[in-house]
């Protein structure tokens, strides 16, 4: 970003450091800023199907442009910092007691999106995040049945009805506490779609683990 060297990460330290963390002081819930850590006015009027959402970035320059890298570019070398960042926040949360997690499932793909990209930039990152918990990842827990397109743009009605029915548990889950594992939340539309799955299939608690949040729901 700077122009220096980086050694053997795609981004040398200083850069990693000024990175737009995502601000302390938001909805635990769906992880808009709030002035005083509470629930948003949104979770408040229509509580989503998740619990909990932790986010490290804001999705604003350049972090926007190094999940676009790595999401549409296969430019894995990104991968490395933005799973840092998601190895961080969790620590930080299970060290408080924030986050206790059974298995952990990536955002699923539509096969046709599998075909077209070839990898899932999700499944990359958690597992990084697996082997810090010290917990499975599932991707198999969840098929996405619908191929819904890209939702950026839409209203939020829109996206909603479009995700529904989008995905489908074929285990399961009794009891056990989710974390979905995703690169950037706007509307929160997909995550409560996934989260509505994994509830009707038994799940307890759904934690979302986000390399980058917007600032306002779009």
């Amino acid at each position: 970003m700077c122009g220096a060297r980086a050694g053997a990460t795609a981004v040398c330290a200083a850069c990693e450091e000024s990175l737009p963390r995502h601000t302390s002081t938001h909805c635990p819930v769906c992880a808009l800023p709030t002035p005083d850590a509470q629930h948003c006015g949104q979770c408040l009027r229509r509580p989503p199907h998740f619990d909990a959402t932790f986010a490290v970035f804001s999705f604003e320059h350049p972090v926007r442009e190094m999940v676009h890298a790595l999401k549409f570019g296969a430019v894995f070398a990104m991968r490395g910092v933005l799973a840092r960042g998601l190895v961080a926040v969790v620590q930080e949360a299970a060290a408080v007691g924030q986050l206790q997690v059974d298995c952990i499932v990536p955002m699923p793909l539509h096969r046709e999106r599998i075909a077209e990209r070839g990898f899932n930039q999700a499944m990359e990152l958690a597992r990084d995040v697996s082997r810090v918990l010290d917990v499975p990842v599932r991707p198999q827990l969840v098929v996405r049945d619908s191929n819904t397109g890209h939702q950026a743009g839409l209203p939020l009605r829109q996206r909603r009805k479009n995700l529904r029915g989008a995905f489908r548990c074929v285990e399961p889950l009794a009891g056990l506490r989710v974390l979905v594992i995703d690169d950037v939340m706007t509307s929160g539309a997909t995550l409560n779609e996934l989260a509505r799955s994994l509830k009707l299939a038994g799940a307890a608690h759904v934690t979302n683990l986000l390399v980058a949040r917007t600032l306002r729901s779009q």
